[in-house]
């Protein structure tokens, strides 16, 4: 009662309005941020893996084709190409978000680093997974024979067992979120998200 008489007219009227709007982002906020901190990958897939202009099957022999893709090595790209089946979804009971795309980095045992720019509009729901298609490539140019073969044994196994080997790992950073008439910028509150591949081909997230 005392800080209220000392303090000047303005500032008694200004004070009940800065509190409600203080309150007000600290607790939006946060419920939009949600949304980032708990998007989870349902499924997550191979498909279609190629070396160059070969395509690899389950059973291949990749003896015969590691010679015929290391005499064909010369100026251009070769790479290593398959595609992410990937399934996106929230947790039970929260509502509709818009994302506006996402970065993702995919890190495979064995092979670069590569990443790229999803830049689709992508719709995220609790009631059903969003399904959505990655393309990456690992480039073999260059290689000399003692990497080659491990490579071709890498997307041969990807072929046959339609998923990424144990210890791979997927970092994606949400783009906007949109959400509850509000929209939540890249980078406020959505870091990257990261999930590891176990031995059962299952994801865990990673913190």
């Amino acid at each position: 009662m005392m800080l209220t008489r000392l303090l000047p007219r303005r500032w008694r009227l200004l004070a009940p309005l800065c509190l409600a709007a203080l309150l007000g982002g600290c607790l939006a906020i946060p419920q939009t941020g949600l949304f980032a901190f708990r998007l989870a990958i349902t499924s997550l897939g191979v498909e279609d893996v190629r070396i160059g202009p070969y395509s690899i099957q389950a059973g291949l022999d990749t003896s015969d084709i590691t010679s015929l893709i290391a005499s064909s090595l010369g100026m251009g790209s070769l790479p290593v190409q398959a595609t992410l089946a990937m399934g996106l979804a929230l947790p039970v009971g929260m509502p509709a978000v818009e994302m506006s795309g996402f970065r993702w980095t995919l890190d495979v045992p064995g092979a670069e680093v590569v990443s790229g720019n999803y830049q689709e509009e992508v719709t995220l729901t609790s009631a059903d997974d969003t399904k959505l298609r990655l393309p990456v490539a690992f480039d073999l140019l260059g290689a000399d024979r003692s990497r080659l073969a491990p490579m071709v044994e890498l997307a041969s196994q990807m072929a046959s067992q339609g998923e990424l080997p144990a210890g791979s790992e997927l970092a994606i950073t949400p783009g906007d979120l949109r959400g509850l008439g509000m929209t939540l910028p890249a980078g406020l509150l959505t870091p990257t998200l990261r999930f590891a591949v176990g031995e059962d081909g299952g994801l865990t997230p990673q913190r």
